[in-house]
């Protein structure tokens, strides 16, 4: 994963982290990597794993079982929650980003459905 210089790394690692439990590579219920496992995959501080497993944790998405490690929250309405809103940060960027392009709704729809089923056949 290459870092943005711009924002801290903890805050990208939140972000990665996040999206890979929307996204279902770390389901519900399954045991997250320890700290250093996770320090050495990314080449950072086992103190900046910590503090962005930390959000995930005050956010209810892992939990950290006291002699078992952390595991990601068997919560299926929280993960599906999260999804969601991971889901309408993605498309708010996409319709700013699109209406900077001087492009209205239709336009951006009729893209939309094109560019969809294109991916869907590559």
């Amino acid at each position: 994963m290459g870092f943005d210089d711009d924002r801290p790394i903890w805050l990208q690692l939140v972000d990665d982290f996040s999206r890979r439990i929307a996204a279902g590579e770390w389901p519900p219920g399954s045991k997250v990597a320890s700290v250093r496992e996770l320090a050495q995959e990314f080449g950072v501080n086992p103190n900046t794993v910590q503090r962005a497993l930390n959000q995930l944790d005050d956010r209810g998405l892992t939990a950290t079982e006291r002699t078992a490690g952390r595991y990601v929250t068997t919560d299926a309405a929280r993960v599906q929650d999260h999804r969601t809103r991971e889901a309408e940060d993605l498309v708010d960027a996409l319709i700013t980003a699109i209406r900077a392009l001087g492009l209205d709704q239709a336009e951006t729809e009729a893209l939309l459905h094109t560019r969809w089923y294109d991916k869907e056949k590559s």
